[in-house]
């Protein structure tokens, strides 16, 4: 899988609400209500990462949680970070 321009990264940020690129990665960082939300949201994602074979690298304190997708097989992002990304805001959609 081939990598994204950052005028193409741009470009689909657009309908992420709250990602960022910075570092050759999109990121985010959420917060809810307390620990066991944001644990419980965790999980569903490890699924999800567990089914599409792409796992986020991610930092958990408390009630945030900071996200950062990229593909280092690919050396950077690819349409497979974007595919993650729209799946973890339909997880935090549903809750």
């Amino acid at each position: 899988m081939s990598t994204l321009s950052e005028k193409q990264i741009s470009e689909k940020l657009k309908d992420l609400d709250g990602w960022q690129f910075n570092d050759n990665a999109i990121h985010t960082k959420l917060e809810f209500e307390d620990f066991k939300e944001t644990f419980s949201i965790m999980t569903r994602i490890a699924f999800e990462a567990e089914a599409q074979q792409h796992h986020p690298e991610w930092t958990n304190v408390y009630n945030t949680l900071s996200i950062s997708l990229t593909s280092h097989d690919a050396g950077g992002v690819t349409e497979k970070d974007f595919k993650m990304a729209k799946t973890i805001e339909s997880i935090i959609d549903t809750e």
